[in-house]
């Protein structure tokens, strides 16, 4: 456990161990699967694990040095993929945790690679452009070694968007002589990236929520009412394609608190105030609440769309929504999923509600390896395709196993890994 403290040295709460919480998970989930124990073992490790400090020259001139992780979970289906965070919470237990789900979450949803993740221990709100540049060009060359679209590819994550991958694909290019827009997913339109990227996980946060909704009889958006902690890329993207749906959304909030109107909130008007103030304090029509009041509101509908590990045993039986869809990673702790579960609150995991980014960025990948591009309809619709695909699939184990949907998305997608390594052996 982390102790997270506020400026009076108080306790304010404990922040859980994602990689705990990871493994955890992982050991509830085999139990159900007729796998080799060398197999089981074998999946509880990261395949690799790299550590580098590295100088930045800061614009007065210093140089600092910063700390920066990359961790390889498995490549069994494929190169590894996952994002890049930047943040002063980044630690390597954390990017262990993020590594582990995206190999299930690519399992899950039958792409053709296992989980990676990296991270940089930054501020990047305390960084000019310029700084950000070099840090982000540094952290690339460092990870040359790794790196490659067979290999593994990189892709934001939060504190990073298309323009620092924009950054690490020219570093790459530049390095082996030759463009390589393959090497990493989520870069902008015009060096390679896709159509729809921007949006695609917030819009797969939804698109699972709607169907959801659908499979227990809700088919009228005006009636629902949502709560959405996070408005950063999925939770405003989210918010956008839920309000375009007819949605209700009566709260949201950032890292420094949120808003709430129980009549609804106006969300185009609120994306333009967020961008033009960077906050969502002081929007009009609106009060304020924290994140952890946002949790507990009457809703239908709850997305934590924010951190890991914001839904645990102390705040699970306060929560009034009767459905969950998890836009972040790992946001809930086993001890909250088992005492939802006994209040018969449907949770739909993370593996599978955030997976829209994952699936479109391998639509960007192919679409690089290939040359040829689709239209927005074209990738909208495919990610529909993929994400309802695999909906279903899980519904249909969680009904024959007559368990919850988290752990039968952990089940599909541990096995798929489990099987594709049983049939390849073990090297050498």
């Amino acid at each position: 456990m982390v102790v997270a403290l506020n400026s009076a040295n108080h306790v304010l709460d404990t922040i859980p161990n994602a990689y705990q919480t990871a493994l955890a998970q992982y050991d509830r989930a085999v139990r159900y699967l007729d796998l080799d124990e060398n197999v089981i073992e074998y999946m509880r490790w990261p395949r690799r694990e790299f550590s580098v400090n590295f100088p930045v020259k800061r614009d007065d001139g210093r140089v600092e040095m910063f700390t920066g992780y990359r961790v390889h979970h498995s490549t069994v289906l494929g190169p590894s993929k996952g994002g890049i965070r930047y943040s002063l919470d980044v630690t390597l237990d954390e990017v262990r945790a993020l590594a582990m789900w995206m190999t299930w979450k690519c399992a899950l949803v039958h792409l053709p690679y296992g989980g990676a993740k990296g991270g940089v221990l930054v501020d990047p709100k305390t960084m000019s452009q310029a700084e950000l540049e070099r840090l982000t060009r540094r952290y690339a060359s460092e990870l040359i070694p790794l790196m490659s679209p067979h290999a593994d590819i990189p892709a934001p994550d939060m504190g990073t968007n298309a323009q620092m991958m924009a950054w690490i694909m020219d570093t790459y290019s530049m390095t082996v002589g030759y463009s390589v827009p393959a090497v990493v997913t989520g870069k902008p339109v015009n060096v390679g990236g896709s159509l729809g990227r921007n949006e695609a996980t917030g819009r797969g946060v939804i698109i699972c929520m709607v169907e959801a909704l659908k499979r227990r009889g809700d088919t009228d958006p005006g009636s629902i009412r949502l709560v959405i902690q996070g408005f950063g890329n999925v939770g405003s993207h989210a918010a956008a394609y839920a309000y375009d749906l007819g949605y209700k959304i009566l709260a949201v909030s950032d890292v420094n608190g949120g808003i709430y109107n129980p009549k609804g909130l106006d969300i185009p008007a609120l994306r333009r105030y967020y961008a033009q103030n960077g906050a969502l304090a002081g929007f009009p029509n609106s009060e304020p609440v924290t994140n952890a009041e946002l949790l507990t509101l009457p809703c239908d509908v709850l997305i934590p769309a924010a951190m890991e590990g914001q839904i645990t045993k102390n705040n699970a039986p306060r929560i009034q929504a009767s459905m969950i869809v998890e836009g972040a990673n790992g946001p809930t702790t086993p001890e909250a999923d088992d005492i939802l579960d006994e209040r018969g609150i449907l949770l739909v995991p993370d593996i599978l509600a955030n997976a829209g980014g994952v699936i479109v960025s391998y639509f960007e990948w192919v679409q690089d390896l290939q040359a040829f591009f689709w239209d927005e309809e074209e990738v909208y619709r495919q990610l529909e395709r993929i994400l309802l695909r695999s909906y279903d699939s899980t519904a249909h184990m969680a009904e024959q196993h007559n368990v919850n949907m988290r752990m039968a998305a952990q089940m599909s997608a541990i096995n798929r890994v489990g099987k594709a390594l049983m049939t390849r052996g073990i090297y050498p």
